[in-house]
């Protein structure tokens, strides 16, 4: 079974308060991240410039997230690519160990007082993949446009706009003379 490539090994880090390491990452095997009109695809490296500190109660995890975007404009179906450029802070908390702690028998707290989804650590490995993808998918738009100005396309014919004339119109058939579609005049 392969290993996670969003999951990341902290044993390099003193449990230390203070202690401090940088490191540079490419993610390249990882499924889609995002929408169906709009993605980081399944083959397109994600750079992660990673910066881990040691706190009394984990590994506070910075990191700055550059990768491309890519999908189809809303508006007239071409191909758009967006640059993503995010970045992110997140706690891993250290694993509790109860064998160690007699006196709390408490299961793992999936969320702190305020709410906040806590992260925690399995042994020494942190899994960046939730922060990732929450910084990915929020920068991305829910309404593509390849150019904040796109026109789209002609609703009759399906031809973008930008190609066409600027006189093109189709002729709409006054519905009130719609029963008279299929007679014809004796002088015809």
């Amino acid at each position: 079974m392969a290993s996670n490539p969003f999951h990341f090994d902290t044993h390099d880090l003193p449990r230390r308060a203070g202690e401090m390491r940088e490191f540079t990452l490419e993610i390249d095997d990882h499924e889609p991240l995002g929408f169906d009109i709009i993605s980081i695809a399944k083959d397109e490296p994600i750079y992660v410039d990673l910066k881990l500190e040691a706190v009394a109660e984990g590994v506070l995890a910075t990191a700055t997230i550059e990768t491309t975007a890519v999908g189809e404009c809303i508006r007239c179906l071409d191909p758009v690519e967006l640059p993503i450029d995010q970045s992110f802070q997140e706690l891993f908390e250290y694993e509790i160990d109860y064998r160690q702690k007699k006196s709390s028998k408490k299961p793992i707290p999936e969320s702190d007082e305020e709410g906040e989804e806590v992260r925690q650590m399995v042994g020494d490995i942190i899994d960046l993949e939730p922060s990732i993808r929450d910084a990915v998918i929020l920068d991305l738009p829910i309404h593509p446009l390849c150019d904040p100005d796109c026109p789209g396309l002609c609703p009759e014919c399906g031809i973008k706009w930008s190609l066409l004339p600027e006189d093109h119109a189709h002729a709409t058939p006054d519905i009130r003379w719609a029963g008279l579609d299929g007679w014809k005049s004796k002088d015809a």
